[in-house]
């Protein structure tokens, strides 16, 4: 069970490799102070921060964002270490809020690696504060606790740096904003070696698909692993595509999709040697969860090799990756190409920012020289330096217009391949459907794009089970919603419910999986018809404040039931009346309908829900929720958001770019899912169920 704390209170923590998972709603950055018995750093290099962000036992992002995970192994810290502070900050220079009070407050958790979340804390009361120390890790007797603190400053990260007792602070906070400003987020790490298992294929070093590697792969469920990029290292030459040292190519293929016969000079890194989206962020994850974002199964190989022509790019195989089944081949190989555009398109990010930097400072230079400001010798500096420029940009454009190309080519042959579970609504796979004896091992939850090539859709794959929520934002929060009218995005929303709902009947098993609906005033009558007419909502959408309660009630009696009868190790003692199949809620037009009683059972189903079968796909617009204040602030965090048109909310963990989601919307005018949804109902009929 979760500890949620509050201010002052602490925690014992039962493992020493944990992860401490931010969520801000804005862009923060994160960061991690060591600290000695009285609380105080010793110098400037007690402190993990985006320009500097690894040190023994902590790891923390490059970047500022909305979302962290920051990883910490307390038995690898100093023996002079006694606590660590883990710090959010605004940061300054680069536009959005000057204060934490300007938007919701931020939370922060302490999980183990496996993601079981250990305490957690909302950090209130937060007004002119632009800087926060959110928990402190702190060794009492021999064991470690962690403490929920909240101390904010006003001052910003300088004075709370000068509170511990670091005299440089303004220095060090200057760095530090300066990192974030400048982009160093993006700097390019090259992989690090093959993960164990993974299927090798022969690629020509030439042909490589990049994958600048900031976050070291995935562990064995797709979570990235690894460590951040250590600051001050750009790489200029190779991000752009210029020879490596050893006179070849520069790889940034992921380390599994990378043959072993790939040559010695590719691979020879941006720089030398982070794990939701998402989190979230999923992820697509995620959205994920951010991202995400979300969650992958390991790192996957690539395109294969069969057939591949001499001296050219490898010819892509649909389900060349690991895994026992081609579902889960597939699954693999997807995930292979979304981290592979994360980081190709890192890579040519990265070499663009170094070249406008290094052309800045040769202009600099030149003009910083009374001799050389002006006349032709000027002239003649300025026009090196845009040649410089240029030759950098398009070498790095060639770059990514090839490894693009790739992967375009990739998504050809996998897209037609894909199951039910992993296709969009126009594959005709959908027309050869059949109700599936199993549950599949992922679900299409839409499309990722970034602007770089938005005709390149990796599909967003979300585990099955699912493990959290899904919250459909009909609120005009979005940068995609601003161009349609409320009206027509609340029709929106209620529709990508209606398709996800239906994507989930279709791919479960008969009567493995149940729907229920609330729709308090009944304005979703007419998108819910399908799911009516089929069979698929067995019982109408409750309406009304008594429907809602009738509906809560019942789940949450549920939840408890199996929770009991699966801690006592009884579910063959569950009644035999109760419905033991996997089950989502679709909350449609929240809050309307629902007094506090009702949004307690709300958040009790979002929190324990999951773990017995039961989700929430919420549709609602979160300004419409803000009366109800911080109380939805944990609801919020733990579901995932998506909208119901594309937009760019979500992050990679690797490399933080804002993904464009799209969602899974059915084309304008197909019949697919009624026609899915009566093959489930005559599914359903020869069972006679």
């Amino acid at each position: 069970m979760t500890a949620e704390l509050v201010r002052g209170q602490n925690h014992p923590l039962p493992e020493t490799r944990l992860e401490i998972r931010v969520s801000a709603g804005k862009p923060v950055l994160a960061g991690a102070t060591l600290n000695d018995e009285h609380g105080h750093m010793r110098d400037a290099g007690w402190i993990a921060h985006p320009a500097e962000p690894n040190l023994p036992g902590l790891e923390v992002s490059r970047q500022a964002a909305a979302d962290h995970r920051l990883a910490v192994d307390l038995n690898a810290l100093p023996d002079a270490v006694h606590r660590v502070n883990v710090l959010l900050a605004l940061p300054t220079g680069v536009g959005g809020p000057a204060s934490f009070g300007a938007f919701a407050s931020p939370f922060a958790a302490v999980t183990s690696l496996d993601g079981t979340e250990i305490a957690s804390y909302t950090i209130t009361g937060l007004d002119a504060e632009s800087a926060v120390v959110a928990l402190e890790l702190y060794r009492r007797q021999g064991a470690w606790k962690v403490r929920a603190v909240g101390q904010g400053y006003a001052g910003g990260l300088a004075a709370m740096l000068q509170d511990q007792g670091l005299p440089e602070s303004q220095q060090l906070a200057d760095t530090i904003n300066e990192a974030v400003a400048a982009g160093l987020a993006r700097a390019v790490a090259p992989p690090p070696p093959a993960a164990r298992g993974a299927r090798q294929h022969a690629t020509q070093a030439g042909a490589a698909r990049p994958a600048a590697d900031p976050q070291g792969g995935t562990d064995g469920r797709g979570r990235p692993s690894g460590g951040p990029v250590p600051s001050g290292t750009p790489a200029p030459d190779n991000s752009a595509g210029a020879p490596a040292g050893g006179g070849g190519p520069v790889d940034y293929q992921h380390p599994a999709r990378r043959s072993s016969s790939t040559p010695s000079g590719a691979g020879a890194g941006a720089a030398p040697p982070p794990g939701p989206v998402p989190s979230g962020a999923g992820s697509p994850a995620a959205a994920a969860s951010g991202a995400g974002a979300g969650a992958g199964a390991g790192a996957a190989a690539g395109s294969g090799a069969a057939g591949q022509p001499a001296g050219g790019p490898p010819v892509p195989v649909a389900g060349d990756a690991s895994g026992w089944s081609m579902d889960e081949r597939l699954y693999n190989q997807i995930w292979g190409m979304f981290e592979d555009l994360a980081r190709t398109v890192a890579a040519y990010r990265s070499a663009v920012d170094f070249a406008d930097s290094r052309r800045e400072q040769e202009l600099d230079k030149v003009l910083s020289d009374p001799r050389t400001r002006v006349g032709p010798v000027a002239d003649a500096a300025r026009e090196e330096a845009r040649a410089k420029h240029t030759q950098l940009v398009d070498q790095a454009g060639a770059v990514l217009e090839r490894d693009l190309n790739q992967l375009v080519a990739e998504a050809a042959v996998v897209e037609p391949a894909l199951p039910p579970a992993f296709a969009r609504w126009d594959n005709p796979v959908w027309q050869a459907y059949e109700v599936p004896m199993e549950v599949p091992m992922a679900l299409r939850l839409g499309d990722l794009t970034l602007p770089e090539r938005a005709d390149l859709r990796i599909p967003m794959l979300v585990r099955l089970p699912l493990d959290r929520g899904l919250w459909i934002d009909s609120g005009n929060s979005g940068s995609g919603a601003s161009l349609v009218s409320s009206d027509e995005l609340r029709r929106l929303a209620v529709e990508t419910a209606v398709a996800i709902a239906a994507r989930l009947v279709a791919v479960y098993p008969v009567d493995d999986f149940t729907l229920n609906v609330i729709d308090p005033a009944g304005s979703a009558a007419t998108s819910l018809v399908p799911l009516l007419e089929s069979g698929a909502l067995r019982e109408p959408p409750a309406v009304g404040a008594a429907g809602v309660t009738q509906m809560l009630e019942r789940l949450t009696q549920r939840v408890d039931l199996v929770q009991m009868a699966v801690r006592s190790g009884a579910t063959s003692s569950l009644p035999p009346e109760l419905d033991t199949a996997e089950q989502l809620l679709i909350v449609h037009d929240f809050p309307h309908g629902f007094d506090d009683r009702a949004v307690t059972q709300l958040r009790y189903l979002a929190d324990e829900g999951p773990a017995v079968g039961v989700n929430l796909l919420m549709v609602a617009d979160r300004e419409d929720a803000r009366a109800y204040g911080p109380v939805l602030d944990p609801l919020w965090r733990s579901l995932l958001r998506i909208t119901p048109v594309p937009d760019d909310h979500l992050a990679d963990p690797w490399v933080g770019h804002a993904w464009t989601y799209e969602p899974p919307l059915v084309p304008s005018g197909s019949r697919v899912v009624p026609q899915v949804l009566q093959q489930v109902a005559t599914a359903r009929q020869a069972y006679g169920r």
